[in-house]
């Protein structure tokens, strides 16, 4: 890096810190907050205590664990914060929020929120703090912009255990799916512009969840098991009917080895008059999706939208493609801001290390934005064409790219 790109990265870092510094009121705190992001962003081995401290050229690791444990400040407003910085430098109308959770191994039954429990990181049951995280994500850029710890009822019930882990008293049980619609509903009430949501089926398939985005006027692509009923058939039997003519092959994002290709069918639903409508014409449409791999066709996976009249296939097919950007954002954040090398066992202690480190996340995300939009990065944002795909409005269709003709028509049997 040459000393001007160098200067522009202090200059940067230095915005961000008198943008938080308030949060931590004294000055040895915000001392120390410094500290610790400086630490999260640098080539340290491992980040925890002492690799942290020895960088800063501390003594001991005793003031960045007060920082984390003892000390007074609030890590949601920091990460009020958080979602200005980067609603400032990365939001786009079009933006997508998506949502997902990771898992945290760790030892030990002391740990908030720790027990045996599946990690979808570690692909198997794993002693494991899980958190749920909402990602912010335009074709600027993207970056984690909330989390929440996910608390089994095997420690909501034990009152004794949250006192020791410092849990509060009001935080009672709450799925992964009630966690979800908290950082949905502080997203929107947040600086961040959102237009869609996206997640996996583990979120897609609670109607509850979807039905608070069409509350909240946003559109959606969330994933679904296959067993999901759409107006009584399971989705996967209604994909069964579909004929050659009406899969076609588009991308949903550039992956590591290009764009990711996939066969794409989609099948407008019928509107719903309660939800749809605003005065005689709907203000919404409703489609399932399907996904299915060019190598593997057997291989499907299935998707619910909701979306503004005449928004095009490919508009949801680039949605769906998107919430693979909470999983790269998980893998930066861990393997270069050392989100998931942390030792604090205290409730608190795990909102403050993730939200700073969440944090040195989004200065990373918003230098490599800057640069790519100087023409100093290697990558761009992939370019979107637009769909060729036709609509019928009102019916259950397919409809074929190929705008030759009504071949790729048909209509589902409910």
């Amino acid at each position: 890096m040459d000393d001007h790109a160098d200067a522009a990265w202090e200059r940067q870092l230095d915005d961000l810190f008198l943008r938080i510094g308030h949060r931590f009121g004294r000055a040895d705190l915000r001392r120390r907050g410094r500290d610790y992001i400086r630490g999260l962003l640098a080539p340290v081995g491992r980040k925890n205590g002492w690799q942290l401290a020895e960088f800063a050229g501390h003594r001991t690791p005793d003031g960045l664990q007060r920082l984390l444990n003892r000390a007074n400040w609030d890590a949601d407003d920091v990460r009020d914060d958080l979602q200005s910085y980067v609603a400032g430098h990365l939001g786009e109308a079009s933006g997508v929020l998506v949502v997902d959770d990771t898992g945290f191994v760790k030892k030990g039954i002391t740990s908030a929120g720790v027990q045996r429990q599946y990690s979808g990181t570690a692909g198997r049951t794993e002693n494991c703090q899980i958190g749920v995280f909402a990602a912010y994500a335009s074709t600027r850029g993207r970056a984690l912009v909330d989390r929440e710890l996910y608390l089994p009822k095997s420690w909501t019930d034990d009152r004794d255990r949250c006192q020791a882990a410092k849990v509060p008293d009001e935080r009672g049980f709450a799925t992964k799916g009630q966690l979800a619609k908290r950082l949905v509903l502080r997203a929107l009430a947040s600086e961040l512009p959102i237009a869609w949501v996206t997640a996996d089926a583990a979120y897609g398939q609670e109607g509850r969840f979807r039905r608070l985005l069409e509350q909240s006027g946003l559109g959606y692509v969330l994933a679904v098991p296959k067993s999901q009923q759409v107006f009584g058939p399971r989705i996967d039997h209604l994909f069964a009917q579909a004929p050659s003519e009406a899969w076609e092959a588009i991308s949903c994002g550039e992956g590591a080895k290009g764009p990711r290709l996939y066969h794409w069918a989609a099948l407008e639903l019928p509107t719903v008059t309660e939800f749809d409508y605003q005065g005689p014409a709907p203000f919404r449409q409703r489609w399932a999706l399907a996904r299915r791999s060019l190598s593997k066709p057997e291989e499907i996976a299935y998707f619910l939208a909701y979306t503004p009249p005449g928004t095009v296939v490919q508009e949801m097919v680039r949605v769906a493609g998107m919430r693979w950007q909470i999983e790269e954002c998980f893998q930066a954040a861990k393997n270069e801001c050392g989100l998931d090398q942390y030792e604090v066992r205290r409730y608190v202690g795990w909102y403050r290390h993730i939200t700073l480190a969440m944090l040195a996340h989004a200065y990373l995300a918003v230098m490599t934005a800057d640069a790519a939009a100087k023409g100093g990065a290697e990558t761009v944002p992939a370019r979107w064409f637009h769909s060729p795909w036709q609509r019928s409005a009102g019916s259950w269709r397919f409809a074929s790219s190929q705008a030759a003709a009504p071949a790729g028509r048909f209509t589902a049997t409910c």
